[in-house]
């Protein structure tokens, strides 16, 4: 706690419980990758059975199990991107015998965005599922939807609301300096247009889930750090661009292909 406490000036609690809970999202994304089979038919009803019941898989859940599976990774995902924006917020407010709690509030204000975008996301990958193109681990099945998605972020890239997003995110003290609220109602404002301001940036990437797998560690933890560099200023500039064409070129060739292999079969 006291090493916390001198890397993190100021609010050592609030920042324990902040990487804790990141901790913990991780660990319960790791958990439902855990394979679990019944030993034997006459324990059917034990542990092992009550365990896979939350380990099935995410297509067949339902929505309310999505949404929380999509909820459950926006925290793991995003929460780490906008670590320099709340430690610059935490910079600025924890002299204030008050800011530990706008912190707090700061931060769940950030957070109900990405709740927020889990509910439309669950939904699209529920009637993504009942058409069949996804398969058990919530990955599209669908050539052109994968090349649709994957132009589209690479194009999102280049977009002027994707910079403007961006801006703002590698400018945290801009940000609040302009946008500037005091007291724990400015502190949730300030979290939800963090937040906005952040599923400007995101939303495109994040929806390459239906790509790669929605229950994918690696793709979660590589966007997670992509994610991040793209938000540090020096860094940031250096791969925006170089990723957006890289999309672009992987999209356009899942198309060509699989317009190729519809043509062939047509023959």
């Amino acid at each position: 706690m006291k090493a916390l406490s001198r890397l993190l000036p100021g609010h050592g609690t609030l920042w324990l419980m902040f990487f804790g809970g990141v901790l913990a999202a991780w660990a319960l994304l790791v958990a439902t990758h855990v394979p679990v089979a019944v030993p034997h038919p006459t324990a059917e009803y034990g542990l092992a059975y009550l365990i896979s019941l939350c380990t099935r898989s995410v297509a067949d859940a339902g929505f309310v199990s999505v949404a929380a599976m999509w909820s459950l990774m926006s925290l793991a995902m995003m929460a780490p991107t906008a670590f320099p924006a709340f430690k610059t917020y935490s910079d600025m407010t924890y002299t204030d015998s008050a800011s530990g709690t706008s912190l707090a509030v700061l931060v769940a204000g950030y957070l109900l965005v990405w709740i927020g975008f889990a509910v439309p996301a669950a939904y699209v990958q529920v009637q993504l599922a009942d058409l069949h193109l996804l398969d058990g681990a919530g990955k599209s099945t669908s050539a052109p939807l994968n090349a649709l998605l994957l132009v589209l972020a690479g194009a999102y890239q280049f977009s002027r609301l994707k910079n403007a997003c961006l801006s703002a995110c590698r400018n945290p003290m801009t940000f609040f300096f302009s946008h500037w609220q005091p007291g724990h109602t400015g502190a949730l404002r300030l979290g939800l247009r963090l937040g906005a301001v952040c599923l400007g940036c995101c939303w495109a990437l994040m929806l390459l889930a239906f790509v790669a797998g929605t229950m994918n560690l690696a793709f979660m933890g590589l966007a997670m750090v992509l994610m991040t560099l793209e938000k540090l200023p020096q860094i940031g500039n250096r791969i925006s661009a170089p990723l957006g064409v890289f999309l672009i070129i992987s999209g356009t060739m899942v198309g060509v292909l699989a317009l190729i292999d519809l043509l062939n079969g047509g023959i």
